[in-house]
This record gives structure tokens, sequence and C-alpha cells, in this order.
């Protein structure tokens, strides 16, 4: 099965397109994924001025842009459009006022971005994450209940998968009409040491190299292959364990990933 192997390009979002592209091409990366955020190179305010050359450097390495993850302001949108960059990347966020108000608020969010999404022909995808953030691949299905699945798709994310207790196997088919992108990285849970005084400790999460972790990588692209998905799957470049270069864990990740998919 033939995917778009892809990498968010946090770990290096400092850095301009000329000298991005080179690098994550050079980790044998042909699709990336844009932070625009107001600490990356690429900000929301100049995002219509810097997307598309930033966009055009990376396509001249041979590397297409499958994402932003942004805002949905409608600046992004037009710079997005103006780009060619086909979506951008939210998650849903949950407040102090609990769940239900919550997704009430990011869903009338997401009405109106619906009309952006539309005119700009610019997708929104939802990802769930662990903790305060809608955290399963099916709570974002329901959060996009009745909006239009063109312009509305979900990220799969083996890790908050694998967090949520979920199976890739349940999960992707479930998801399957709305999927954009998957992201691939993993996760264990590891123990704190507890507070002076405290009894015993508490459990996070740890992100750790895709053979290591709780989400099974195997099942996941084996199951996409039956599903006859083939659009990008980004590896997401999150390791708790700094002492290692990030480079160096996602060559050896994206030959785990295709090795696990089959691919050559």
């Amino acid at each position: 099965m033939t995917f778009l192997w892809s990498v968010f390009t946090k770990p290096w979002s400092a850095l301009p397109g000329e000298t991005l592209g080179p690098l994550i091409s050079g980790l044998g990366f042909a699709g990336a994924e844009i932070p625009v955020r107001d600490t990356a190179y690429v900000t929301p305010a100049e995002a219509g001025r810097l997307l598309p050359e930033f966009t055009a450097r990376l396509r001249a390495e041979g590397v297409e842009a499958i994402s932003v993850a942004g805002d949905l302001g409608e600046p992004v949108f037009a710079a997005c459009r103006e780009a060619g960059v086909p979506m951008i990347r939210v998650m849903a966020e949950l407040g102090p006022d609990g769940y239900a108000a919550s997704v009430r608020r990011v869903r009338k969010r997401l009405e109106d971005a619906a009309p952006l999404a539309e005119r700009y022909g610019v997708q929104v995808g939802v990802q769930p994450h662990h903790g305060r953030y809608v955290s399963s691949a099916l709570g974002v299905m329901d959060l996009l209940d009745g909006l239009p699945a063109p312009h509305f798709r979900v990220i799969w994310d083996a890790a908050h998968d694998a967090l949520a207790g979920d199976d890739p196997r349940v999960t992707l088919p479930l998801v399957a009409e709305r999927l954009g992108i998957v992201n691939l990285k993993n996760v264990i849970h590891v123990r704190t040491e507890p507070a002076a005084g405290a009894v015993g400790g508490h459990w996070k999460p740890w992100f750790v190299p895709g053979p290591d972790g709780l989400a099974d990588w195997s099942a996941a692209l084996g199951h996409l292959a039956e599903l006859g998905y083939t659009g990008p799957v980004c590896l997401s470049g999150q390791y708790s364990d700094s002492g290692v270069p990030v480079e160096e864990r996602l060559v050896a990740d994206l030959a785990a990933a295709r090795d696990a998919a089959g691919a050559t």
C-alpha cells in the first residue's frame, strides 16, 4: 500500500522553507504538516505573506504540504488556498465549564468555519487528544455529525487512540468516511514520583518510538490497506525522551512504519 509519508515539522518550527525542505526530504519524507503559530516561522498574522513562499520552497525539494496546524481564522484559510494547502488541523479543547458546554462551544466554532471552508476550498481536520480535549476518534465523529464531510475531516492518531483505550480495527472503519490524515506516534504510561509527604504517585503518558508503545502500528496500517486509504500518514515526531536527536528517531520510525505497512 502506498501512502504519502509525512512529518509534523514542529521540531524545526523556526526554520525557513529553504532550510526545512532539504532537511525533511533528506529524512525520507514527501509530505509535511506546517505549524502556523505565534512561536513558528509562519505565524497567523504573517501567513498570507509567508505561507505561499514557504510551501513553494518545500515543493522544490519534493515535499508537499498536507496541512497546517493553526487556527480557523479567515486569514489562515485564505493563506492555505493561496499556498495550495488542503487542510487546517485543530483539536477540540475542553474548558473549565465542563465537557458538554465545551463541545457546544467547539461545535459553534466549527459551524462558523463552515462557510470559510467552502469559500476557500480548505478542509478542517479535527484530531482527538488525551487530557482536556475531546479524546477519542468517536468523540470527534460525534462532534462533526451533520457537518459536510467534504469539508470536515477526522485526523486519526495512533497514540491518542491507544490512550483512549480504543482499537484501530474498530475506530478506523468508523471514521473512514471522514478520514483525512493518519497520525503515527506511540505512547506508554509511566509512574511519576510522589510529592513529598504524599502516598504513591500517578501515571502519565510518555511518548516513545513506534515499535515500543501501546499503539499497534501494524494493525492500524494493515487496516488502512483493507479500507483502501492512500492519503497522508504523518509521523508526529513527539518523543518524551530528548536524549536521542529527533531526526534519528524519525528515520527509525519511518523505516518501522514502512515495514509495518509492507511498503518499499
